[in-house]
């Protein structure tokens, strides 16, 4: 990427170049550097576009410095503090978040992306009723987000309003019929309420969307096993498990709104000798130096 002088830079040249010259008996009109704020803001805007590919990429160190002067180039434009925005609340800097965010929808209060993002705020602080209220709004000016009606049906989850969530999760998967995260969590509802064979039923539709998503795969073993289809369980847990490690530790399921019915069920599947063996093998293969090239 070629440099670019920075705003600062351009601001100490202004003040050099407002200095009167000693050497004229005359006074002088200085001279000032004029700024054209359109390429300012045309130079944020790209800025910002890197740190949306940066983020693309789990690389959020190298994507907030950008957002950041982003914001300061196109100061105007709510997309670049909505990116800001969404970048602190993957680094929890919550504070920071919602300031950014507030900011944003002061320049566009018809935005609903922004309510949605204030609500992962406070969703992420445990404000499950302030999220309820930003999704709520954010559904008002955009009823047929798949993903703005998941998040409602998971705050409604975690303050115990189950067929609130229920009825959420379905209007989400009738907007997108492959959106499996909502059909997964439909079965977390139905196995909760002691409907286990109706929640095999989503895990099996989420796994046939998504065939790489451990989460509807590893339920769908602990469900198969502890109904009596040990074998196919175990099978289904070692793959789930070799897919992410990270859903053998139940206080990872419990953050993706695992419930007791589930996790204590979860807990012995987990303590089984095949199992214990293949997160052993995983761990293992995770740990292991990579080969040397040959000399």
């Amino acid at each position: 990427m070629p440099k670019k002088v920075s705003l600062i830079s351009l601001l100490v040249v202004c003040s050099l170049w407002s200095m009167p010259r000693a050497a004229h008996a005359q006074a002088l009109i200085p001279h000032t550097l004029q700024l054209d704020p359109a390429k300012l803001e045309k130079q944020g805007l790209s800025l910002a576009q890197e740190a949306a590919q940066l983020a693309q990429f789990q690389q959020v160190d190298l994507a907030l410095p950008r957002a950041k002067l982003a914001t300061q180039l196109a100061p105007k434009n709510d997309k670049v503090w909505l990116l800001l925005g969404g970048l602190q609340l993957q680094t929890k800097e919550f504070g920071a978040a919602i300031a950014s965010l507030k900011k944003a929808q002061s320049i566009n209060p018809k935005n609903a992306d922004i309510l949605f993002a204030i609500g992962s705020a406070n969703f992420q602080q445990q404000n499950y009723q302030a999220a309820v209220a930003n999704y709520q709004e954010g559904l008002k000016l955009k009823p047929n987000d798949a993903e703005g009606l998941f998040d409602l049906g998971n705050a409604y989850y975690m303050l115990g309003r189950l067929p609130d969530a229920l009825t959420q999760y379905n209007q989400a998967v009738s907007q997108d019929k492959k959106f499996w995260p909502a059909i997964n969590n439909i079965g977390l509802v139905s196995y909760e309420r002691g409907d286990t064979q109706g929640a095999i039923k989503q895990w099996q539709t989420a796994v046939s969307i998504e065939k790489q998503a451990a989460e509807p795969l590893l339920a769908l073993a602990v469900a198969l096993y502890t109904k009596g289809d040990r074998q196919q369980g175990l099978t289904m847990g070692e793959a789930a498990l070799r897919i992410d490690q990270r859903y053998g530790n139940l206080d990872f399921l419990k953050e993706n709104l695992w419930g007791q019915r589930l996790l204590s069920d979860t807990k012995k599947f987990l303590e089984l000798p095949r199992i214990q063996a293949a997160l052993q093998q995983r761990e293992n293969s995770l740990s292991a130096p990579e080969p040397r090239p040959a000399q």
